[in-house]
């Protein structure tokens, strides 16, 4: 199952197998069946390879629901009957084939009710998951206020659409706000943690004109809820006005600023803060770094499991030299190419939780009139 979540298009999770594997195995059982029905009949053995024929109803049941393993353990019953009795089987012996496998059918049709049963809870199980993602982690519009965006997430544990990574992106009366973040731990705690962060965040990102009390909140909020060892590493970031960027790190991996001129810069956090949730702790209180964010810039967010992806020589994922390779004016283009790329490097299973928000500054149109030559341009002559 392809772990992706692409909040700017498909939100379905691609199944295991597709249509054309799923009716082969549909059809196995039935081939199996037939198959020792024919090497029966064709090699002469008498009733030595009927027992075989349980294969048929054993194997359904894995792929059928009671009604298909009923009917291919009584084709295989009937099947073995009329073989056993074309080789001048007696009625003890015939009764005995017949009763086996009557048997494995009836056990098999049970196995294949709890499966069919155990099917349908795993996918009421899904469509809440995939309800909770949308409430929780909601979908980022291509375009936010005046700048572009996009995501990629992943969720390690299998099965999953929603983890311990956390993001969001909101228009206020104060600029854009985003924020990318990390719990520790997996599982439903992490992600009962993550939705009360992102919960203080969209309402604190609303009412605080001021991107260090927004992160105030979050912290007050955490010290109340968390336990002692628990914590969020978190970006806290925003655009107050044209062409500058508020950056809050709190002990989180440092963004990635790509200047209009494709340089990438590691912004890396100053003076350094302690996660969120762990400040009771230690002295030190998170800093607000201010940079420049002109048109054509681009902000990456992203979470360690994105740079601590390792392959199979156990080599970490070199973030920015992807980054590099496949940075272009379109940020769902950019991520795209990315998390392929994170997922080919890992070997298609990610092993920890992966978030990346990517947001731009478009560079605006050329107005009509500076497109004019110069050569049309008229000069009013002074009046006489």
């Amino acid at each position: 199952m392809t772990q992706a979540r692409n909040h700017d298009g498909d939100h379905r999770p691609t199944r295991l197998f597709g249509p054309r594997a799923a009716a082969a195995g549909r059809l196995l059982p039935l081939l199996i069946t037939f198959v020792i029905g024919t090497v029966t009949l064709l090699g002469g053995a008498g009733t030595a390879w009927l027992p075989l024929l349980a294969a048929g109803p054993a194997l359904a049941a894995s792929t059928h629901g009671p009604r298909g393993v009923l009917g291919v353990g009584l084709l295989a019953a009937g099947l073995g009957v009329a073989l056993g009795a074309r080789d001048g089987a007696r009625g003890a012996e015939l009764a005995a084939v017949a009763a086996a496998l009557l048997a494995v059918t009836c056990a098999s049709t049970l196995a294949g009710d709890l499966r069919s049963r155990r099917e349908r809870v795993l996918a009421d199980v899904r469509s809440v998951a995939e309800a909770a993602q949308h409430a929780l982690l909601k979908p980022v519009p291509a375009t936010v206020g005046p700048f572009e965006a996009a995501v990629r997430y992943s969720a390690a544990a299998a099965e999953a659409t929603i983890g311990g990574d956390l993001y969001a992106l909101v228009p206020t009366p104060y600029g854009v706000r985003l924020i990318v973040g990390d719990v520790r731990g997996k599982g439903l705690p992490a992600v009962g943690t993550a939705a009360l962060v992102l919960g203080v965040f969209r309402e604190a990102a609303y009412d605080e004109p001021d991107l260090l009390a927004v992160v105030e909140r979050i912290e007050r909020s955490l010290a109340r809820n968390l336990g002692a060892d628990d914590f969020v590493t978190a970006v806290i970031a925003g655009f107050p006005r044209p062409g500058l960027l508020h950056v809050v790190n709190c002990g989180h991996a440092p963004p990635l600023l790509v200047r209009a001129s494709r340089r990438i810069e590691s912004v890396e956090p100053v003076p350094p803060a302690p996660p969120l949730g762990l400040r009771a702790l230690t002295d030190q209180t998170p800093g607000l770094q201010e940079l420049s964010f002109a048109d054509g810039d681009q902000l990456l967010l992203y979470t360690d499991g994105v740079i601590e992806a390792r392959d199979r020589e156990r080599a970490f994922y070199p973030l920015v030299e992807g980054l590099a390779r496949h940075l272009s004016d379109e940020p769902a283009r950019t991520l795209g190419a990315v998390h392929d790329e994170l997922l080919a490097h890992v070997g298609g299973r990610l092993h920890d939780d992966a978030a990346l928000l990517l947001i731009r500054k478009p560079v605006p149109a050329p107005s009509e009139e500076s497109q004019l030559p110069s050569s049309l341009t008229v000069l009013a002559e002074p009046a006489g």
